[in-house]
């Protein structure tokens, strides 16, 4: 696996803080920082997720597929998933993650509340690189809801 990174700079003047990662499947992630009014040459536009979002969002995405995958090979019905991640980050250099919660929303049909448990606990144990290298540093906890299809 491979990416690579390149500062964008502000509209060709190479300041601010914005980068664009093109993985080596071929797609293309902006990042960008957070406006710094004391010193804008080190600030960013707003225009893109922070870095640390896209490493919170790509957590998501890896567990949640874990999720999905999981129930669909135990044959479950499974029509929706989504999880709510929130955060909570170092204040001192490395800000690394210190706790993250994700909240599963599953809606199916007839699927069964131990099935869903069980797909996230698999998920957060065995199966998602991303939670299980943050939780080197992150006290990683899970909740979930499961909705009956209409």
């Amino acid at each position: 696996m491979e990416c690579t990174v390149s500062w964008t700079g502000a509209a060709g003047t190479r300041s601010g803080m914005g980068f664009v990662a093109e993985t080596g499947s071929g797609h293309v992630i902006a990042m960008d920082g957070a406006p710094d009014a004391a010193r804008p040459e080190n600030g960013g536009q707003n225009l893109a997720p922070r870095p640390m979002e896209t490493v919170l969002a790509g957590t998501g995405g890896c567990t949640a597929y874990d999720v999905v995958l999981i129930l669909k090979r135990g044959r479950h019905d499974v029509r929706a998933c989504s999880v709510k991640l929130t955060s909570e980050r170092a204040a001192e250099d490395p800000k690394v993650f210190t706790k993250i919660h994700m909240h599963f929303t599953v809606t199916g049909k007839g699927v069964p509340a131990s099935a869903v448990e069980r797909a996230i606990a698999l998920s957060h144990e065995k199966y998602c690189s991303a939670s299980i290298m943050l939780g080197k540093t992150a006290d990683i906890s899970t909740s979930f809801e499961l909705l009956e299809a209409a």
